[in-house]
């Protein structure tokens, strides 16, 4: 069974940094295009970026461009958002995600997901 887990979520004061990572297991890693998406409560779940199988390709939502950073490490199977400059509407519950297609930002091209870990960016 395919298996994604996000790890290194919690509470940081606006303008630092945090580093989220995705282990996935029980898929061929660098099959799969990754993405990380995020979600508050009440709202829809929103894109926030992805990588494609090689990792030598991201795009972003505006949001986040520019402070945010996606890698993978396929050998490890990885991946990890490396966020800066962090705000306060940057609250959310954080998802990795396995896609289906590259350059997508639609739920439904992504079956596989994590459980989430929360963010949390305290003014």
């Amino acid at each position: 069974q395919v298996q994604l887990v996000e790890s290194g979520g919690g509470l940081v004061q606006a303008g630092g940094s945090l580093r989220l990572s995705c282990a996935a297991s029980g898929l061929t890693f660098e099959n799969y295009p990754m993405a990380w998406f995020r979600q508050v409560q009440g709202k829809e779940r929103e894109f926030v970026g992805a990588i494609n199988r090689d990792g030598d390709s991201t795009f972003y939502a505006d949001s986040v461009k520019d402070r945010f950073t996606i890698s993978r490490d396929n050998a490890k199977n990885t991946m990890s958002l490396q966020m800066s400059s962090l705000k306060p509407e940057d609250t959310a519950v954080y998802y990795c995600a396995a896609g289906t297609a590259w350059r997508t930002t639609r739920r439904y091209d992504y079956y596989y997901w994590g459980q989430g870990t929360q963010v949390t960016v305290s003014s």
